[in-house]
């Protein structure tokens, strides 16, 4: 597989995954979003979808509040449809496990600065996808 930066869509298998999203009709896009995002959380060895679904994480991310839009060459030149909100918590499973599991991508990184820069992309992704809990100011007044 060829890996030419960190970025979601910035390997042979998401590059193909963007292929296929573009050459799917609009009704099938969502289904094959959701079926990486599954087939990644519930992967018993070897994390096989892991590049796809990072790119898969990243375009449900981009139609978050706060999400970046997918602006590369390797995505998708075909819009998405809207993602429904269930996919944000799937995507977010998908991408801890992406970022933890060492059957996963994560330990393939050869340049320790190249593995910070993924690892921050997840992390950015990550909180864009289930962003921390608002703190009301009832809850700041509340004593510890």
């Amino acid at each position: 597989m060829g890996t030419w930066g960190t970025g979601p869509f910035d390997n042979d298998a998401a590059a193909d995954f963007a292929g296929a999203l573009d050459a799917a009709g609009p009704e099938r896009r969502v289904a094959m979003v959701r079926d990486v995002l599954v087939r990644t959380t519930e992967a018993g060895g070897r994390l096989d979808d892991a590049d796809e679904a990072v790119a898969a994480a990243a375009l449900v991310a981009a139609q978050c509040p706060g999400g970046e839009p997918v602006d590369t060459a390797y995505g998708p030149e075909q819009p998405m449809p809207a993602f429904p909100d269930d996919l944000r918590k799937l995507a977010d499973e998908a991408l801890a496990r992406t970022a933890t599991d060492p059957c996963g991508p994560a330990p393939d990184w050869v340049d320790a600065e190249d593995a910070e820069q993924w690892q921050a992309v997840l992390a950015r992704l990550r909180a864009v996808l289930v962003p921390p809990p608002a703190i009301s100011a009832s809850d700041d007044e509340r004593p510890a």
